[in-house]
């Protein structure tokens, strides 16, 4: 009895795992199911199975049309204003009313798929919050009277202490009031490099503690932290409307209120104003409400976004919806995230500096043997850049400390060592071995690593996050299309100017949290328009959601990728330009579709009812334009 009850458990589980997985394409589903019927119904039609013909088409309506039905039904009655889904609806039943079931199935049939497409964008929008609020800690070890024990965030008030442990993420924001370590603060900055805080210093909810314990004071609740601002930020961002849509949504409205209202006189005023027969007033207005059915205008525009969100996925451009990829071609301005989008996001050493009177190779190796035990962004740099310069027999040194913040003592082949920062090694000593070539550096936007051996200074490194090969490139092609670009980054004034420059960017604006960020983005729609974000972190992602158009990195953390309009697959930012081309390409047809559309459905219209429009050719019109706008649509295909 036990087996049968646990294997109809099982089968239950079963069961609804798939009905989880299949529920958020349930429209995509009728819509096909709906097409596959169409395809019988016209079959049977075709073989003069008449009664089964109407049976499939009536199946196509309902399943094809229940969800757009639903919607509109349900709008009417909450907004009291009919809608373009309730003209879909009267546009198939008015065809089949006068015997045209196919027509009236296929009008279903493309607002169906529409409206799944529409159902997914939705959908995959909902996972951005969630994932912003894994980073959110649920958990905090608090200290009272010495002794700890571990409560939920939102039990921790202004004042309580906590303790944080190396690899741990901070779970408010707060004051160090004991110990020294780095802090990962890409989630708030974005930069790739720890930062050094000791007692006094500032921490961020989300950031994570590298390597030092730290007792922390709670300064703000859990809900008034730096990081859940991002989350509220990025929420703010998404239910805003556009123009566009709001205009949209206004159109719609009018639209279907002017259709009706002429079809409803239209069964009535000729009778008693013309002298046309019932049947010939009601044959009349069945075809006014066939051809004024906006199944033209629909496929003026989705086979035509489809076409050229289809061609950016051939070539590494993904586009979340058709509204992204129709904004990119009113661009003015875009800004950029500096770290992982127009640099690579890593430092990399760039210049050497060694004593004359030592060997360059052998000392590299044993700084990289002493660093190889450090899991510091920087001392990894430094091994890498030994590793593939032929250093690969790296030794274990006698001794090793770490001194957080500052840099690592060591003993080596019978040597003290220090490396790390000027102050940790010798200000003075530093500035005498540099000559003034570590104020050159520093300019450059690099940051500098000194080396001594018994207490001299041997050498310096120079480290840099490097800007991508293709930034230029890029950043010139926009230029050339009159765009212009600004950096926002993290860096201190001097490393953004370094790199700005580097970058060929018009603009940049440095120290920017991702309150800056936001509030940048707000300054540059009003300066310029239309504005574009690109970046690849957590802390883009409220910008990125701000913009007009977010554009996300391929390789960028998963918040940036789910907050983002467009995706560019291989961080390929050249790809940026040609994006824009392709919406300018996908505009013009779309203009030159609505267009022919508009004029085909006023030429239809005027036939009708100067009576020589017969329904045959007020159909093979009707059709005949929705094909021809498809087919227009389908050049976008093309590279």
């Amino acid at each position: 009895m036990n087996a049968e009850v646990k294997a109809l458990e099982k089968h239950t589980e079963v069961t609804e795992s798939i009905f989880e997985k299949v529920k958020p394409h349930t429209e995509l589903i009728a819509a096909i199911t709906s097409g596959v019927l169409i395809a019988a119904g016209w079959l049977l039609e075709k073989f003069d199975f008449s009664t089964l013909s109407i049976i499939s088409f009536l199946f196509a309506f309902a399943i094809g049309g229940y969800a757009k039905a639903k919607e509109g039904i349900v709008d009417t009655i909450e907004n009291k204003e009919l809608n373009v889904e309730m003209l879909m609806i009267f546009a198939a039943v008015g065809s089949a009313i006068i015997g045209y079931w196919t027509e009236g199935a296929i009008l279903i049939f493309i607002f169906a798929i529409s409206g799944a497409l529409e159902t997914y964008t939705m959908n995959k929008s909902h996972k951005e919050i969630s994932a912003l609020m894994e980073l959110q800690p649920e958990e905090a070890l608090l200290i009272t009277n010495g002794t700890e024990r571990t409560v939920h965030v939102s039990q921790l008030v202004v004042g309580d202490l906590i303790l944080v442990k190396p690899g741990e993420r901070v779970p408010s924001d707060g004051k160090i009031i004991k110990g020294q370590s780095n802090l990962d603060e890409a989630a708030i900055t974005g930069e790739s490099i720890p930062v050094s805080k000791g007692v006094g210093k500032d921490v961020f909810a989300g950031t994570v503690n590298v390597n030092g314990s730290l007792t922390i004071e709670i300064t703000k609740p859990s809900t008034e932290t730096l990081f859940h601002k991002i989350i509220q930020l990025v929420q703010s961002a998404q239910s805003e409307k556009s123009p566009s849509q709001l205009f949209i949504e206004k159109f719609e409205g009018t639209y279907v209120k002017v259709v009706l209202a002429v079809v409803v006189l239209m069964m009535f005023v000729p009778h008693y104003a013309l002298g046309w027969t019932w049947t010939e007033t009601f044959y009349r207005a069945m075809i006014l409400l066939v051809v004024a059915s906006p199944c033209a205008l629909v496929a003026s525009i989705m086979p035509a976004t489809l076409s050229a969100i289809s061609n950016g996925a051939k070539h590494g451009i993904l586009f979340k919806g058709g509204v992204h990829l129709e904004n990119l071609s009113h661009l003015q301005a875009i800004a950029f995230d500096k770290t992982g989008t127009l640099t690579k996001g890593k430092p990399e050493v760039t210049d050497v500096i060694v004593s004359e009177d030592l060997d360059q190779h052998k000392l590299l190796l044993a700084v990289a043997s002493i660093e190889n035990h450090s899991n510091h962004p920087l001392a990894q740099a430094i091994v890498s850049y030994v590793k593939t310069s032929g250093g690969s027999d790296l030794v274990h040194p006698e001794s090793i400390e770490d001194v957080s913040g500052w840099g690592v003592k060591a003993r080596l082949d019978g040597f003290d060592w220090k490396i790390g920062k000027a102050a940790f090694i010798g200000k003075d000593q530093a500035e005498q071995f540099s000559n003034g070539v570590a104020k050159k550096l520093a300019v450059e936007g690099k940051t500098i690593v000194y080396i001594s051996q018994n207490d001299t200074i041997v050498a310096l490194l120079a480290l840099k996050d490097i800007v991508r090969e293709e930034t230029k490139k890029a950043i010139d092609l926009l230029k050339t299309k009159g765009i212009y670009t600004i950096m926002l980054t993290g860096d201190s004034e001097k490393t953004a100017e370094a790199i700005a420059n580097e970058s060929h960017v018009n603009e940049y604006v440095a120290e920017c949290l991702p309150e800056t960020k936001v509030e940048k983005l707000k300054e540059l729609r009003e300066r310029f328009g239309t504005v574009a974000m690109v970046g690849d972190g957590i802390n883009d992602a409220p910008a990125l959601a701000t913009a007009n158009v977010g554009i996300a990195m391929g390789e960028g953390s998963d918040v940036a990728l789910e907050t983002a309009d467009i995706v560019l697959m291989k961080n390929d930012l050249p790809r940026i330009a040609e994006a824009i081309t392709l919406s300018e390409r996908m505009n013009r047809i779309i203009k030159q579709n609505v267009i022919f559309s508009i004029s085909i459905i006023m030429v239809l219209i005027a036939s009708n009812f100067l009576q020589f429009l017969d329904l045959p050719y007020g159909v093979i019109g009707h059709e005949g334009s929705t094909i021809l706008v498809i087919l227009n649509s389908l050049r976008l295909l093309k590279s």
